[in-house]
């Protein structure tokens, strides 16, 4: 038998808030930040289309194990959308399918538009997007020609505000639910107000507790790999910044070792339900937990920091 290959790269854990540039896929920009860190492991969490540009966060070592929670938090979006068209993959990368007029339309019409989609509410995935239909992903078919069935999904809209209103142009910003899809929310929103639309710029603006405020571009950063390397693991952040939004809780000795072995553990102050981030005595980040029914933290993914 042959040897295994060693896995190269560095062995480090963090996570960086990347400034993705429009015009670049998730995976390449994934891959040029992995190359400057000289990563061994690293990956996004939550892709964004290579027309949209903002927060994606890398995740790097220990902390992909985290990025599940990532992909499930709640995300805002700044979008610029145009009236009176309407293309086939619904952003201006498409090809334009439909044109209808605008009608007149004052900022209090627009808002109370908008404010019929805020709460929960179901979406149909458009056909360009990344969801799979028996092993293809649906932007695979659409680019064949192919139009399958869909199955709605769940989604909540938690805040959706008019920013800018000019001629043909609207400029949105939203906080939703995982699996929104900002262009299928834009078309919706647009034939309540009675014409077509499509996104023509998408900038992500917050993923769960992490805010553009503290991102870091791809120049920077290669900036940064050129003149000063050794600086570059200073740009991360502790894999438990992901679940900063969370309660936590903190273990005495004897809980943090039959935690670790697997075992639900009693935890005074601890939260009542709902999942926490768990530390030891000396402020040890260890994982995940969740509040049972009895008051016992269970634990649900351990690691170190």
């Amino acid at each position: 038998m042959g040897r295994g290959r060693r896995a190269r790269g560095r062995n480090l854990t963090g996570i960086l808030l990347l400034d993705k540039p429009v015009g670049c896929s998730s995976n390449a920009a994934l891959q040029s930040v992995k190359r400057l860190y000289d990563a061994r492991k690293a990956g996004h969490t939550g892709s964004l289309d290579p027309l949209a540009s903002g927060l994606l966060p890398i995740c790097f070592g220990h902390a992909t194990k985290l990025s599940g929670y990532l992909l499930d938090a709640d995300k805002t979006y700044w979008v610029r959308a145009k009236l009176g068209e309407r293309t086939d993959t619904a952003d201006a990368e498409g090809v334009v399918t439909e044109s209808r007029p605008v009608p007149e339309l004052g900022d209090p019409m627009i808002e109370a538009v908008l404010q019929g989609f805020l709460g929960e509410q179901t979406q149909l995935p458009p056909m360009y997007s990344a969801v799979k239909h028996k092993g293809k992903r649906l932007y695979e078919l659409a680019r064949a020609g192919e139009v399958v069935e869909r199955k709605p999904r769940t989604i909540i809209v938690h805040e959706l505000k008019l920013c800018r209103h000019e001629g043909i142009e609207l400029e949105l910003e939203m906080r939703c639910s995982k699996g929104t899809y900002v262009r299928t929310l834009v078309e919706d929103i647009a034939e309540k107000l009675g014409t077509v639309a499509h996104v023509i710029a998408l900038r992500r603006t917050a993923v769960g507790p992490f805010k553009a405020e503290a991102m870091v571009d791809l120049p920077r950063l290669e900036a940064l790999a050129e003149s000063a390397p050794e600086t570059l693991d200073d740009l991360l952040l502790p894999m438990s910044s992901a679940l900063g939004h969370w309660a936590e809780v903190q273990l005495d000795p004897d809980s943090s070792y039959y935690l670790q072995r697997g075992q639900a553990v009693q935890v005074s102050g601890a939260p009542t339900e709902g999942m926490v981030r768990i530390y030891d005595h000396a402020r040890q980040f260890l994982g995940v937990g969740e509040i049972q029914d009895d008051g016992l933290v269970a634990p649900r993914r351990l690691m170190k920091d």
